[in-house]
């Protein structure tokens, strides 16, 4: 992390308005028409209704928001990242079952990521219904909405695939101007009813729970709960602006939020029985509230603020599949980096799963008002996930009990908040939920049939990499074989006591001698700690047979190719390795020869008719295979794009004799390795 970001500055702050705030900063657009919703029409509504609706919300934020996240879970840092899954890191070793609070909140959480773009945008341009701009007048069709809101939103991900550095850059001053003008108009109004203020006591937030002017009684709290969805945000994207900074702008957005919902709160008190109100169930009185050319101003600012908060959660997503990709939750999926900020990162598949759902969400709901009932029921369920691991945390720095009251608090609180949004489940909520279990489906056939796939490999397919290591050194000085290359490298797992799968040996030794001056056995190991990058080397009392494990963090991009290379370089200068002068080479002085990396996958040839394997382990196995096939490949996932590349196929296991045991070869020339690995 940027060291500028670790501590209180104005740059930092800036940064930190322009990146964090963008979902929560957008509430004001959506919240009290829910509310609105609610009540049934404008007509409905008391001063009663519009406090305690108000109340809550000021105490939801202050609880959930403040007291939850900014207060304690930031102190859950994994070292100085957030988020569910940095917080799952922390606590994995505690027992085995936190998986699945990790699974469940991730999946929730990537959910609610298509559907924050497509509420935010959708709410900013309706908007412009009726309004003149110059000679042009918009109309009050719906349906041009929606293609303004499509086109917005497909230029948002078309762009992501350039960075958003540049752009990214305009975001704090943007938001300051966003958080300015919810403050500025929030005081205009709330001064012409400055009872509105009661809000702030909490009786007002319990009364109308059980207030016959409360038609919904406490499913209300379902629309309450929108006016913090953007509360993980702050713990996810801590690592990218620092915590300090956090707790130096969160209470300016907090009171200037609260000022808003107070103006739009007064103003409807006073408007709610208005000719032209009163019979009204959809109508926005964020742009109610706003005089005149005013108006024009808050639509410009408003669609600014949801593109940003669109852009927090594109790239948040990303960050989200790449952690999850480290911690074996996903499969490998290409990530780019589109600019030179070092936590910038790029994932087509990602974008474009995104764009479709999302445009989809905007098209299938149709208005603001009906992406509401979906909207907010997933997060609800990723902060009971969040909460169950900060129990597990808390309990290894606090009294057990302290802990378990703590965690009750929040946890009931939350309980309270998914079954009042559960009541809209019928209404769209079952959007979201399908979304979320398509995706955890994902994770859970990924992740279980990685540790099924492990549990079926027999010790017979393992052999000691120490009694193969004399055979290496003979090959390797044999000049009757044909030299195969300078340093030939198996991307493979060596486990404790030097154990390597028998299908490494074979490829070397049986089918073709592969005769090389260096044996690479090279092992990635992805760590708790985000952006380590640690290595290990040990020639097994050898000078050429060499077994590299890299520690990576589960955010550290694995290019191996580059890496290794900094590691021959440095064993060719402290003399451990012989050096590698080609007799040919573009380069001057160059020390290290040529490279072949060595990949076996696995087929699953013996997966239907191996009858030691349950229905169940045999899908998850299988889909685990079917996941790898359509995503991206070991190649691509350790950046060996540039490199001279040989894959081979084994069974994934070996039912028949070893005379009988056969491995087919396809061999793939990828060109000279690029600049940078050299």
């Amino acid at each position: 992390m940027n060291k500028q970001l670790e501590r209180v500055s104005f740059a930092g702050a800036l940064v930190t308005l322009g990146i964090v705030y963008g979902d929560i900063g957008t509430s004001p657009l959506y919240v009290m028409n829910a509310l609105i919703g609610d009540a049934g029409k404008m007509g409905n509504i008391s001063p009663n209704y519009v406090i305690g609706s108000i109340s809550l919300i000021f105490w939801t934020l202050m609880i959930i928001t403040t007291l939850k996240y900014v207060v304690i879970a930031m102190q859950a840092d994994n070292k100085r990242e957030g988020g569910i899954f940095a917080l799952y890191a922390l606590v994995r070793k505690n027992s085995k079952w936190l998986i699945w609070p990790a699974l469940i909140g991730g999946a929730a959480i990537l959910a609610d990521g298509t559907l924050t773009p497509a509420v935010t945008v959708t709410s900013a341009i309706e908007g412009l219904k009726k309004q003149h701009l110059g000679p042009v007048v918009f109309s009050n069709s719906q349906h041009n909405v929606l293609i303004i809101t499509t086109v917005v939103l497909l230029v948002l991900f078309m762009i992501q695939r350039f960075g958003t550095g540049v752009i990214g850059k305009s975001f704090g001053p943007v938001m300051i101007l966003w958080f300015g003008f919810l403050a500025v108009f929030g005081i205009v109004n709330l001064i012409n009813y400055p009872m509105i203020l009661k809000a702030i006591s909490p009786y007002y937030a319990i009364r109308v729970l059980f207030s016959p002017v409360n038609k919904v009684g406490i499913f209300i709290l379902g629309s309450i709960f929108l006016a913090t969805t953007g509360a993980e945000a702050l713990y996810s994207d801590m690592g990218h602006v620092g915590k300090q900074n956090i707790y130096v702008t969160w209470p300016l957005v907090y009171s200037t939020l609260f000022l808003n919902y107070l103006g739009q709160g007064a103003w409807i008190i006073r408007h709610a029985g208005d000719t032209a109100y009163r019979n009204l169930s959809n109508l926005n009185p964020f742009y109610e509230m706003l005089p005149g050319t005013w108006r024009l101003v808050g639509i410009l600012l408003a669609t600014l603020a949801a593109i940003i908060a669109s852009q927090a959660l594109i790239t948040g997503s990303y960050t989200l599949v790449d952690e999850a990709i480290g911690l074996k939750f996903l499969p490998r999926m290409v990530i780019r980096h589109p600019s030179n900020i070092k936590n910038q990162i790029y994932i087509a598949t990602v974008n474009w799963m995104l764009c479709i759902i999302t445009i989809s969400v905007v098209w299938f709901f149709g208005s603001s008002q009906k992406m509401e009932a979906a909207y907010g029921l997933a997060i609800t369920i990723t902060m009971l996930m969040t909460t169950v691991l900060l129990h597990e945390f808390l309990k290894k720095h606090l009294a057990k009990g302290t802990a378990l009251i703590i965690a009750l608090f929040f946890g009931f609180i939350e309980l309270i908040f998914l079954i009042s949004s559960l009541v809209k489940f019928i209404h769209g909520g079952y959007v979201t939920l399908t979304i979320m279990l398509g995706i955890l489906y994902i994770m859970w056939l990924w992740y279980f049939g990685n540790k099924r796939r492990d549990h079926y490999e027999k010790e017979s397919e393992y052999v000691s990499l120490l009694d193969y290591r004399d055979q290496l050194s003979k090959l390797s000085a044999d000049n009757t074989v044909p030299l195969f290359t300078t340093n030939l490298v198996y991307m493979t797992k060596i486990k404790g006591d030097y154990q390597i799968k028998r299908s490494t040996m074979y490829s070397i030794l049986d089918r073709q001698p592969k005769r090389a001056k260096v044996y690479w056995f090279v092992t990635v190991n992805e760590t708790n700690a985000p952006y380590e990058s640690n290595y290990t080397v040990d020639l097994l009392e050898t000078h050429n047979v060499v077994n590299v494990q890299f520690y990576l963090g589960f955010r550290k991009s694995q290019s191996v190719s580059v890496y290794l290379h900094q590691v021959v370089n440095h064993l060719v200068e402290q003399g451990i390795l012989e050096p590698q002068i080609p007799t040919y080479s573009t380069e001057r002085q160059r020390k290290v020869g040529d490279f072949k990396f060595v990949i076996i996958k696995e087929q699953p040839a013996d997966l239907i008719v191996n009858d030691k394997l349950s229905s169940l382990d045999r899908r998850l196995i299988g889909g685990r295979i079917y996941l790898q096939k359509i995503t991206a490949s070991p190649i691509s996932w350790y950046g060996l794009e540039f490199s001279n590349v040989i894959e081979e196929s084994s069974p994934l296991f070996i039912t028949q004799d070893q005379d009988q045991y056969l491995i087919q070869k396809k061999i793939y020339h990828r060109g000279r390795l690029s600049k940078t690995e050299k």
